[in-house]
């Protein structure tokens, strides 16, 4: 598969990628190009620029350039010759992953599209996750969110929300977030469900400080008792979170 191939279908799913292109250096190299994703993890950065001898640079600016979200030239010394680098930057959108396909789920998808998120939706009961419950999920995956997750990719722009009250899908999305980059994680739940749920995970291995993390009972308090005011404030507390704003007692009466 070409470069242009694999930059493509990076850009379908969204994920973070950077096309460098040699525009200033010797005749030999002039043009050539690398694709560099922002993680290294599910494809290796490849191409002809990264023979010049400049690899470890050429990917560090890469990456750092997807993590700012722009595009920019660097100058690099090579065989005593200066040479500049563009890098083309995509950044993947902000996303909002909803772990569970239950009611919730919809109001959630509706208040973050305004709010410039990608949404995707996981849950591997493919009775409940279908099209024609949430028309509006930019991205449904029917799978476990073990799986799932590192497919769709934990950016420092993602939050993950899990709603299904489930220890079997809430706790392995949980395991899999909160050590993550994720900017918000947080977990539906009352104060007694959310005490037995830190005493699994801490069972399980989860550390203290990525815990400390969690925003649970989720959602800032405004009262809310339906789930479209529960999404609500679970909106309102992921903007605060996102803008850095200082967080009120968190609270929610939604036990659906």
């Amino acid at each position: 598969m070409s470069l242009f191939s694999q930059l493509t279908t990076l850009i379908k799913k969204d994920k973070g990628v950077a096309l460098a292109v040699m525009v200033r250096g010797p005749v030999d190299f002039f043009g050539a190009k690398a694709l560099i994703p922002a993680d290294s993890a599910s494809l290796q950065p490849q191409g002809p620029l990264l023979e010049i001898g400049l690899v470890q640079e050429i990917i560090a600016d890469a990456q750092a350039l997807i993590l700012a979200g722009r595009s920019a030239t660097k100058t690099y010394l090579f065989q005593g010759t200066e040479v500049e680098i563009f890098y083309d930057i995509h950044r993947p959108a902000p996303r909002l992953i909803i772990v569970g396909a239950v009611h919730i789920a919809s109001d959630l998808i509706h208040f973050a599209k305004p709010l410039g998120l990608r949404t995707y939706l996981v849950d591997p009961r493919t009775a409940f996750a279908t099209s024609e419950r949430f028309p509006h999920v930019d991205e449904m995956y029917p799978a476990w969110p073990d799986e799932a997750l590192p497919e769709i990719g934990l950016t420092p722009e993602t939050s993950v929300v899990v709603v299904t009250h489930d220890p079997k899908l809430d706790d392995p999305a949980l395991k899999v977030a909160l050590p993550s980059p994720a900017q918000y994680v947080g977990a539906l739940g009352s104060p007694k469900t959310h005490a037995k749920r830190v005493e699994r995970l801490l069972a399980e291995g989860v550390s203290p400080a990525d815990l400390d993390r969690l925003h649970a009972p989720i959602g800032l308090n405004i009262g809310g008792r339906t789930p479209a005011e529960i999404a609500l404030s679970i909106m309102a507390e992921i903007v605060a979170v996102r803008n850095e704003m200082p967080l009120g007692q968190p609270t929610t009466l939604y036990k659906g």
